[in-house]
């Protein structure tokens, strides 16, 4: 009878606390510097460090937006990556996704791998943009 108590014991348990995948997603830690500049079409750049899970691993980040622009700036910016299963779906092309990207203070992006990162943080410099882009990150 010990043995039949100690097997509902050990499957109330499994079902109680569940394993996690290793593809289950987690998220991600984000610190960013870009440089924007521009004149009727954008440029920028920057590098950041994604931390997941436990591990830092720095990138780079380019962008290149075309419309009304005038000006530059300097962004350090900090925030969440969501929807990563893995490190290399952070990599890839991003936009804006929500209500025009933008929330108070910050920016929501998405890539074509459902990775959401929404980033705050200050802004040196000045710069008037109404314009259409697109931000490509990669991993060092």
């Amino acid at each position: 009878m010990s043995s039949a108590i100690r097997l509902a014991v050990i499957a109330l348990f499994a079902v109680i606390v569940p394993v996690t995948s290793s593809l289950a997603q987690a998220p991600g830690y984000v610190r960013v510097k870009f440089v924007k500049a521009g004149l009727m079409v954008g440029a920028g750049g920057g590098s950041g460090v994604l931390r997941y899970r436990g591990r830092d691993y720095p990138f780079r980040v380019s962008g290149l937006s075309v419309g009304l622009i005038a000006g530059g700036s300097v962004s350090h910016l900090e925030g969440r990556a969501s929807g990563i299963r893995q490190v290399s779906d952070f990599a890839g092309t991003y936009s804006s996704v929500g209500a025009g990207g933008a929330f108070v203070g910050g920016v929501r992006l998405g890539n074509e791998k459902g990775v959401v990162i929404a980033l705050r943080g200050p802004r040196a410099g000045m710069e008037f943009a109404a314009n259409n882009g697109k931000i490509s990150i990669s991993l060092k």
